[in-house]
């Protein structure tokens, strides 16, 4: 059985969380696949199938909570959200249940009603006498009408009638069909069956069927949930488990006398379950309707969970809620992404489905309770903002928790605030600034895996993308908040930091390693921008600085040029230079380095924007190599026409000529293309910048996944906004900053 305690999903890429998904065994290897390559999108001609008027797809996050454990089995719940804390509130609940044993679920029938109203009868009474001696008849004929459905184990169950009075006091009969649609929703199918009965039934009661669709209250479909925690599990810096307890106790008594707060306290509970019916595929409007309906029921609007103290003195939460779900037919057929999230629940039934979200009801309906009862609301959105803006605008790992406790309790949570607080901060502690080192990040506009095979490649810097703070502690330890790791350094490593470590002390003689290393970076990882040669720079130009030992930065070039070799196999040694001398060249090793200064007046206007998918490089070169080693003549042709664009790209920098760098771009994307380093998420980011008014776009770097690099004259925030609004994270070179 899988294990969903998936710890840190939070702190990884989302290439990351895939990879941990897939080792944990909720998903496979091709459902991997697609998430990493951005398949999962609904495509609009699809779309187009499914409703009218299509003129396009809108996206949501699509996120997991892990942790779930219901009725003994874990699990991960797929969600499909934009409002914040959501997820962070869900994994958190799910976690502490785990240690009380999880949720339990119990789903009863799971019956779907289908409704007939019948208006214009003369005599009620007669009438409803007159179906019930029908009503093998009746529910013959209606299970005549899919006999398919029977031999799936499903059918009409019941019927039974009501009699209810019109405004004008005429009676209505109503007649209701208990409908097992097995593990599809079956509305359609509910609704033939009330369509072809209709008749017959309005014929036995001498009057008029005025309706005959399904109803969304599915009271016969009702699912319950229960969990507990123990008190003490509950506590926080401030406040004491019972305390805690007695005040989630006290908001679910306030939501049972107060309508207003019962509205408030079932949507919390919606929350979790429309996120979870989306990402399935289910109905979730069909869902609200039938548990708000449920909810006032009584006659008074009640919610749907009830919190209490137990013998023990233990936290017990149970929810009871109407939910007939799908595993099957509707959308689920046509969207990828709603098949993937029902592979990822793990569930084999709709009926285990309807279990599982009633456990996440419960568990967000808590984890909205808990932060009521102790910090509010507001305080846990602010906190999400704030440190979102401690991190924009650079704040160093040892700082950030200050800085965003100080901006929560500031009231002002906005970026100017932040950066006057860091500021502030940064002046209280007099830092050294010897023990400093930055580094710049770079853009290959031309010559990507040309320069491999000697020809020139044209890069420009992205400055000052990484910096790096030295401080004396115990042992060697190093902080990269940007990229999740906190940890300490082990020297005999052979990959990633450890070993870029190793390679940097070995290289500047220094055997003291009694230093905590802070790096703040505003490039992510294995996106084709230099972020393992800008982090070695910006590292040993740090040590270099706080030891004073007087290297020169031909030698910190050379030193980070061997740390590129442990990350990528083969370097070119475009990405030390450009991060070393942070200065735009035309680049060529040829067996003997050589590099061309390219001076011009102003920035040109950049716009990279990153994929979900990294890229590496290594990887990368090894295929092109084996590619090239099956046509070499045909692939050298092509470097040859890239050592062209390189040597003429440079030249219209120099001139500003951004509409034909703009062309040339174009070209150099498609012959990268050509060697099979393009991916379908690549070309899809090229063109969104292209249609936004970009001059020219292309991939950059390595490829198999990374960034891209557009040439924006005149309209480098309408590129930008396109690109950050389909998801893609931006950094511009004119000015504008990361975003």
């Amino acid at each position: 059985m899988s294990d969903s305690r998936i710890k840190g999903l939070h702190r990884l890429g989302v290439r990351a969380r895939v990879d941990a998904l897939q080792a944990a065994g909720f998903l496979d290897k091709a459902a991997a696949a697609r998430l990493k390559a951005g398949r999962l999108t609904l495509a609009a001609a699809t779309a187009d199938r499914m409703i009218e008027n299509v003129v396009g797809v809108f996206g949501l996050p699509f996120a997991v909570a892990p942790n779930f454990s219901v009725n003994g089995r874990d699990c991960v719940v797929p969600l499909v959200v934009e409002e914040p804390s959501i997820v962070a509130g869900l994994t958190a609940a799910a976690l502490l249940a785990r240690r009380t044993g999880g949720f339990e679920a119990h789903v009863g029938a799971s019956l779907l009603t289908g409704q007939v109203h019948v208006a214009d009868v003369a005599d009620a009474d007669q009438a409803v006498a007159s179906l019930v001696a029908a009503k093998p008849t009746l529910l013959a004929r209606a299970n005549d009408v899919h006999p398919r459905l029977i031999a799936r184990g499903g059918g009409v169950r019941d019927i039974d009638v009501r009699q209810l009075r019109l405004p004008d006091g005429a009676a209505l009969l109503t007649v209701h069909l208990y409908v097992d649609t097995c593990d599809a929703m079956g509305a359609n199918l509910v609704n033939t069956i009330c369509e072809a009965l209709a008749p017959e039934i309005a014929a036995i009661c001498g009057g008029r069927a005025a309706l005959a669709i399904l109803s969304n209250l599915a009271d016969r479909a009702l699912v319950t949930a229960r969990v507990r925690y123990s008190a003490a599990s509950l506590a926080t810096r401030d406040m004491d488990g019972a305390s805690v307890r007695d005040g989630i106790v006290l908001a679910s008594e306030i939501a049972r006398v107060d309508p207003y707060r019962a509205a408030t306290h079932n949507k919390g509970v919606m929350n979790g379950i429309d996120a979870v019916a989306i990402a399935t595929g289910n109905d979730w409007r069909a869902i609200e309707a039938g548990a708000h309906a449920y909810a006032a029921s009584s006659g008074n609007y009640l919610p749907l969970t009830r919190w209490y103290r137990d013998d023990a003195g233990d936290l017990i939460g149970e929810i009871g809620i109407p939910l007939k779900v799908a595993t099957v037919g509707g959308t689920l057929e046509m969207n990828s992404a709603a098949a993937l999230g029902i592979a990822l629940t793990g569930v084999e039934s709709a009926t285990e489905l309807a279990g599982l979200m009633a456990a996440v009801g419960l568990a967000q309906n808590f984890a909205a309770l808990r932060a009521l009862a102790t910090s509010g609301i507001q305080a846990g959105h602010m906190k999400l903002h704030a440190r979102s803006l401690a991190a924009a605008v650079g704040t160093p790992d040892d700082l950030f928790d200050d800085v965003v406790r100080a901006l929560v309790e500031s009231g002002e949570v906005k970026r100017w605030k932040a950066e006057q607080l860091l500021s502030a901060r940064l002046a209280q502690a007099d830092v050294d600034i010897e023990a400093h080192g930055s580094a710049a990040g770079k853009v290959i506009l031309f010559g990507e895996h040309a320069v491999v095979y000697g020809r020139r490649a044209l890069a420009v810097p992205i400055p000052n993308a990484v910096s790096v703070r030295l401080e004396r502690a115990e042992s060697l330890s190093i902080a990269m908040p940007d990229w999740a790791i906190d940890r300490a350094i082990a020297l005999d490593g052979d990959n990633g930091v450890d070993a870029l470590l190793a390679v940097i002390l070995r290289e500047l003689g220094i055997t003291d390693t009694g230093f905590r290393i802070h790096v703040r970076s505003m490039l992510p990882r294995a996106m084709g921008l230099g972020s393992s040669a800008a982090v070695a720079v910006a590292i040993a130009r740090a040590f270099n600085r706080f030891l004073d030992l007087g290297q020169e930065d031909a030698r910190i070039n050379d030193i980070a040029f061997a740390c590129e070799r442990i990350a990528h196999g083969t370097p070119s040694g475009i990405d030390n230079t450009l991060a070393t001398y942070a200065a735009p060249i035309l680049f060529r090793n040829d067996g003997g380095l050589r590099i061309e200064r390219v001076e011009f007046e102003a920035q040109p206007p950049l716009l990279v924007a990153c994929s979900s998918e990294g890229g590496l490089t290594s990887e990368q070169v090894a295929g092109v190599r084996a590619r090239r080693a099956l046509a070499p003549r045909h692939f050298d042709a092509l470097f040859d026409e890239m050592d062209a664009l390189s040597e003429a790209g440079a030249g219209l920098l120099r001139t500003a000529d951004y509409a034909q760098l703009g062309g040339l771009m174009n070209v150099a994307h498609g012959l990268l293309n050509a060697i099979g380093v393009s991916t379908p998420e690549l070309e899809t980011m090229v063109a969104v910048a292209r249609e936004a008014g970009a001059a020219g776009a292309k991939l950059t770097g390595a490829g198999g996944g990374g960034s891209i690099v557009a040439i924006c004259p005149g309209n480098l925030d309408k590129v930008q906004s396109a690109m950050q609004d389909a998801g893609f994270r931006t950094i511009a070179l004119e000015g504008a900053g990361e975003h």
